[in-house]
């Protein structure tokens, strides 16, 4: 067995979301990138899930229900899970 010791390192990661589509429903914008409204993606610009599992920037899911309390998608009742 031959052991290395490891002096320095430079790790990078990766993350993406875990969810059935790859793009908002709303503004189309891939999830890997961030809304109309934001400038940085990742924790600044979430993504939520509601009772039907479609899933939408929060940004964009907070504008749409300002005028309605439904899923743009399948038009079922919207509520955050």
């Amino acid at each position: 067995m031959v052991l290395v010791k490891l002096e320095k390192a430079k790790l990078a990661c990766h993350w993406t979301w875990n969810t059935k589509d790859e793009t908002c429903g709303i503004c189309q914008m891939p999830f890997d990138g961030c809304c109309p409204d934001c400038k940085i993606p990742g924790d600044d610009c979430p993504i939520v899930w509601g009772p039907c599992e479609h899933s939408f920037h929060l940004h964009c899911i907070l504008k749409w229900l300002n005028s309605r309390q439904h899923c743009p998608l399948c038009r079922r009742e919207w509520h955050f899970n």
